[in-house]
């Protein structure tokens, strides 16, 4: 992370809100706010220290707080402690006290959600260290705390083990000249006029710049239509193009464009008219009946909520299939369970029943090979019938990449982009509630709360139910798009 970068993310850091009470377990383990920062309050305070509220009172109330705190004889954890410095604020996670050197001082423990130590962690530690100092509290060392990925939840409540604590001290110290540069850096940015900085591949590392539609070109934008980062590839070659005024797909020379993938894209834009090769037709025609058209839904909790479980492991809610029989010949099959129970096994015996033994079942990326994988690996008892679903898995994401472009697609064939120019009545912009999978797995969350009230849990089983069905009629629309060609 660059120096700008870093101190841009200490200024937009936005504070989780308000701690979750702890006192009912299952409320514990299927609360909305039961992330990583709270497990760190559980792990580092066991029932004692100070929460340093912000939102509620704000920025000066909270630093009136922290230094009261820390200038206090009854010395304990302090979470979301707040300082300032020469216009730098921060916020540290964790701050434990310390005896160093026969003195008092401070020890610093950043949590991040990650599996591991990232160099922008670093930079972000050596911020947080470099305000601490110059605000007068002494520092025996910080270090970084992340999620390991190999712990396994036991469902008793207990999440030790789960966080992984990595020292820092030394590099940190060594950073902490750089850091009033930084600041300066930061400062002369603010106060001058926009920078003038060459797009390019660090515009989307280690995080998306927030003004990536100031830099690059938008559709709609200057008479753009299919924006240059619609070629997709190297960001560094495409920001060169950018910087040279090529904006525009169609105004790029074919002669410059090298990759197979771009002359494709770059040449169906110009021809403007999209592009569907016979072998998607015969494709189709070589699939028997009866077909199966499956989609899942998934979590991956950064904080495991049920027995068995590992952080960010993918687990199946929901699942939808349409099954068609013989031409235009449509069922449908679907399960979702809202009961906050694990709903795995049973997602599993349901999924066998439907797709039966025999036919082609239809996915879109090989994601669904994995939950499957994923099932079978958890129920080994069903591993024989799961990993017979696996052999007749047919995956059409590379069948339409080989075989369909249309311009409006901007480089993606993700099924978002294709639908819409093949199917405008099925765009997933007309969908209400829930659009993508990450608002599944949120809404499902919520759903499963104790405290989500009945009305509001069926309207998101609704919401669920016509999003997953919604992506597997997609499938079918694709095929018989495929098929008519």
């Amino acid at each position: 992370m660059s120096s700008l970068q870093c101190l841009r993310r200490v200024h937009l850091e936005i504070h989780r809100p308000e701690l979750a009470h702890w006192s009912k377990q299952t409320e514990a383990a299927f609360a909305l706010g039961h992330d990583v920062g709270d497990i760190a309050v559980r792990l580092y305070g066991r029932g004692e220290g100070s929460y340093i509220e912000y939102a509620g009172g704000g920025l000066g109330p909270a630093l009136q707080q922290t230094r009261a705190l820390m200038t206090s004889m009854a010395r304990g954890p302090i979470f979301e402690a707040t300082l300032q410095h020469d216009g730098v604020l921060v916020r540290e996670d964790v701050l434990l006290p310390m005896v160093s050197e026969g003195r008092d001082s401070w020890r610093i423990v950043e949590v991040k959600a990650s599996t591991r130590v990232k160099p922008e962690h670093v930079h972000d530690c050596a911020v947080q260290a470099w305000v601490h100092l110059q605000s007068g509290y002494p520092l025996s060392g910080i270090a970084l705390a992340h999620i390991d990925n190999t712990f396994v939840y036991g469902g008793d409540g207990d999440y030790g083990g789960l966080l992984f604590e990595n020292d820092l001290s030394e590099q940190v110290f060594d950073l902490l000249p750089a850091v009033p540069v930084w600041v300066e850096q930061a400062r002369e940015a603010i106060a001058g006029p926009l920078p003038q900085v060459s797009v390019g591949a660090h515009c989307t590392k280690p995080y998306a710049c927030p003004f990536l539609q100031v830099c690059w070109p938008v559709r709609g934008e200057d008479g753009v239509q299919y924006p240059v980062s619609g070629l997709g590839g190297d960001k560094k070659k495409l920001g060169t193009w950018v910087m040279r005024g090529l904006r525009d797909i169609r105004d790029v020379p074919a002669s410059e464009i090298t990759a197979e993938s771009q002359q494709r894209i770059h040449r169906v834009t110009r021809e403007g008219r999209a592009e569907l090769l016979p072998g998607a037709r015969a494709f189709v025609e070589q699939l028997p009946y009866p077909r199966f058209y499956l989609d899942f839904e998934t979590i991956g909790p950064a904080i495991p909520i049920w027995a068995g479980t590992r952080p960010y492991q993918a687990l199946a809610f929901q699942w939808s299939c349409h099954i068609e029989r013989a031409p235009s010949l449509l069922d449908h099959a679907e399960f979702l369970d809202l009961s906050g129970k694990p709903p795995m096994r049973d997602l599993a015996e349901a999924l066998i029943r439907a797709l039966e033994s025999d036919g082609p079942v239809l996915m879109y990326t090989s994601y669904e090979r994995s939950v499957i994988e994923g099932l079978a690996a958890l129920y080994p008892d069903l591993a024989a019938p799961l990993e017979a679903l696996v052999e007749r898995l047919v995956d059409l994401y590379p069948v339409t990449r080989t075989h369909y472009y249309h311009p409006d697609m901007l480089g993606s064939w993700s099924i978002k982009a294709v639908l819409p120019t093949i199917a405008p009545d099925m765009d997933y912009a007309t969908l209400e509630d829930i659009h993508e999978g990450t608002e599944a797995s949120a809404a499902y969350l919520e759903a499963i709360q104790p405290s989500t009230s009945p009305e509001r849990k069926e309207a998101l089983r609704g919401s669920l139910l016509n999003y997953c069905r919604h992506d597997t009629e997609a499938m079918v629309r694709l095929v018989r798009f495929f098929a008519q060609s």
